[in-house]
């Protein structure tokens, strides 16, 4: 009978032994694996494209890693060294010239031999497979202009060639100094690139090799003032080819580089000795560091003691005293006052209550400074309403009450602006621009009288 039975295996039940937590644990850590295989094998045989999809991350290698370090390094450096060989040599670019001159399709303009596009071809076919790239319908129209025959001329199309396989190369010797690989490098990497490349620039072939870490640590402010906005403390490859900072650099290989053109290229010998012996002279005490009074006197040595302040309160300074690169900032932010990097370091000294704008507060406190001046120099000094309101016009701000650092850029006045309000001479300069402007234009017709 049933219920016979039922007695019977209850009765059993109760005999046989109790399973511990750990078996109960193991037995349903079982069941879940092979339900879970079984679910997932169902689903791996119904759709198994996501199997073609790519490895898309590939973690760095972790600084005790070494072994993996170095063949990444060395595998980059492979890579790197195909890809250079991709580019074309002194001998293809010169066979380059000499079929686009055999190939120029006449009548010439002036000087200037053209091609055009059934000729363009013909010179793609022979030039061999590293020039393809350069021989397509898109870069002919792209230097195509007002040509009656519908011809490009041979010198800008050879100009873009060479342009192009010289980003190329400098893209590869930059990449090289890429420790980490992803596509930016840190300060000790441009320090590195520039420092190997100073014997390769005939016109710093002067430079004393004592001199050579200043003159490095010179060049690569210059970068990461203008480059690093948010000093991240790197810079990405991308945007050192894209700012003209490299063609400076590398106008150093000019031998006969005119005398202006070095007074005017911060990269160039001239120039780093100007600055750094700006900073010697300033240095009175000669401890290698500028304390506020010491670089009081820079320039004309009108600055504001309130702006000086600020300088020493938001720069990064060492007991007290300012030391080289901190310098350097300083005197690029100066020296470039219409650039927008410049109007973000003095906009940042400027605005004391750290609100993002300066307004009618912050721009009384820091020319109470330039009206003290003007009383120690025996002037009468200007109305601060009068100033306020010729700043307010010049900026033209969104917000009438309010000037932003965006307002400052967007005006083209930045520059002005701050003069007026850390600078005694700038100021003066602003206040008698209309005398000045006189005054050169009488030169000038004296010059043409003779």
């Amino acid at each position: 009978m049933d219920w016979k039975r039922s007695l019977r295996d209850r009765l059993a039940a109760r005999s046989a032994p109790k399973k511990s937590e750990q078996e109960l644990k193991d037995e349903e850590m079982e069941l879940f694996t092979k339900y879970y295989m079984e679910w997932k094998g169902g689903r791996k045989s119904g759709n198994t494209s996501y199997m073609n999809i790519p490895r898309f991350y590939y973690r760095l290698p972790a600084e005790d890693e070494v072994l993996l370090q170095k063949l990444r390094e060395e595998s980059r450096a492979v890579f790197l060294q195909r890809k250079s060989r991709e580019l074309l040599d002194n001998e293809e670019l010169q066979n380059l010239w000499f079929l686009l001159d055999k190939h120029q399709t006449s009548p010439m303009i002036g000087e200037e031999a053209m091609i055009n596009y059934e000729n363009f071809l013909k010179v793609g076919e022979k030039a061999g497979p590293k020039c393809k790239q350069f021989f397509t319908a898109k870069i002919f129209a792209k230097l195509l202009h007002n040509d009656p025959y519908g011809r490009i001329s041979i010198m800008q199309f050879f100009n873009y060639v060479m342009r192009k396989v010289w980003l190329h190369q400098t893209r590869i010797g930059l990449s090289l100094y890429d420790v980490a690989g992803q596509g930016y490098l840190r300060e000790s990497d441009l320090e590195n690139y520039i420092l190997e490349l100073i014997p390769t620039l005939p016109q710093l072939d002067g430079l004393e090799k004592s001199f050579y870490s200043f003159y490095v640590c010179t060049a690569v402010r210059k970068f990461f003032f203008f480059l690093d906005p948010l000093r991240t403390g790197k810079i990405k490859i991308q945007d050192i080819l894209a700012c003209s900072f490299l063609d400076d650099l590398l106008e150093l290989r000019d031998e006969e580089l005119s005398k202006e053109s070095q007074e005017t290229n911060w990269f160039s010998a001239p120039s780093a000795l100007r600055v750094y012996g700006q900073y010697l002279n300033l240095d009175k005490d000669h401890n290698g560091m500028l304390s506020k009074e010491e670089l009081s006197r820079y320039g004309t040595g009108t600055l504001t003691n309130v702006f000086l302040d600020r300088v020493f309160q938001e720069c990064l300074t060492y007991d007290g005293e300012m030391d080289y690169k901190t310098y350097l900032d300083f005197v690029l932010a100066l020296e470039n006052r219409k650039e927008p990097a410049a109007l973000q370091y003095i906009f940042k000294l400027l605005d004391i209550e750290n609100k993002g704008y300066l307004n009618v507060f912050s721009l009384n406190y820091f020319f109470r400074a330039i009206q003290e001046q003007m009383k120690i120099h025996g002037q009468e000094p200007v109305s601060f309403q009068d100033v306020k309101d010729e700043i307010f016009d010049m900026v033209k701000p969104k917000d009438p009450y309010k000037i932003s650092l965006q307002d400052l850029i967007n005006s083209s006045q930045g520059d002005t602006v701050t003069s007026i309000l850390i600078d005694l001479n700038g100021f003066w300069t602003y206040e008698n621009r209309e005398v000045l402007v006189a005054s050169d234009n009488d030169n000038t017709a004296d010059v043409d009288d003779t």
